[in-house]
């Protein structure tokens, strides 16, 4: 690949689905200072285009993601420096779930500790059934403690401590089993279930979607009656677009939908 190749390489469909794919297939797509720079800037950049409606991660090459630049860690070793790597990943991690269209994993060969992390924290997830998932930092030495943070979230706690403490590989389908992803498809039809996923999603109102995203991180992190007043409020304001009043109408009619998506 050229040094003068893009990191990230950004495409979108006449729909509103936008693709990033990770760009250094050569280091199996290791998350550099310089790629999280360019993915951070990429996902700022689809936050402030309304015409986008469904974002995809995706990878060149023959990996999804190996995690962290380890080289480039490695380098000039000061508290300091990985303090701000460290934030500067998670930065990038809560900018995927703060954007408000819904974001799809498109998972390849191997995803492994920060790049396992980046799988959980997209909203869905579709892996190829060859596909392998590790958070293998504790063989290093180093406990994977900020993608514990996205695996805890989404696997139960024991799969999830499992997988930190042992630093193995678990299968695509183990993967699906414990909630880390959604979908499994043989390699050859990886892009026609991203596909069916997609579709699925753009078929839907846009306005809704940015609202439910929203919500549904939010209560996760409260208390139940705290959780039931936030999804109260949000269905109220959500059930005032027009798109919902036109949709309950319709559905009232027997007719289809006439609001806007």
């Amino acid at each position: 690949m050229s040094t003068t190749e893009p990191l990230i390489l950004s495409s979108c469909d006449a729909r509103g689905v936008v693709t990033l794919t990770l760009n250094r297939p050569q280091a199996f797509n290791a998350l550099s200072e310089a790629m999280l720079t360019a993915l951070q800037q990429a996902i700022e950049a689809i936050a402030r285009d309304d015409s986008a409606r469904v974002l995809v991660i995706a990878a060149a090459g023959k990996a999804f993601c190996a995690g962290h630049d380890l080289k480039e860690m490695r380098a000039a070793p000061s508290l300091a420096y990985y303090q701000d790597l460290f934030a500067q990943c998670s930065k990038v991690m809560l900018a995927l779930q703060r954007l408000r269209v819904p974001v799809i994993a498109r998972v390849h060969g191997i995803a492994t500790a920060a790049g396992c992390q980046l799988v959980a924290m997209c909203d869905l997830a579709v892996a190829a059934s060859d596909a392998r998932f590790a958070v293998s930092g504790v063989n290093l030495g180093l406990f994977c403690a900020t993608p514990s943070v996205a695996l805890s979230r989404n696997l139960g706690r024991k799969a999830a401590f499992e997988m930190l403490v042992t630093g193995e590989f678990i299968s695509a389908e183990q993967a699906r089993e414990q909630g880390l992803v959604n979908r499994v498809a043989a390699p050859e039809q990886l892009d026609a279930e991203v596909e069916r996923l997609a579709a699925s999603i753009v078929s839907k109102p846009r306005v809704a979607l940015a609202m439910g995203k929203e919500l549904f991180y939010r209560q996760l992190e409260c208390g139940i009656e705290a959780a039931y007043q936030a999804a109260s409020q949000t269905m109220a304001c959500n059930m005032m677009d027009d798109c919902a009043l036109d949709g309950v109408q319709a559905f009232i009619d027997k007719r289809p939908a006439t609001g806007p998506r």
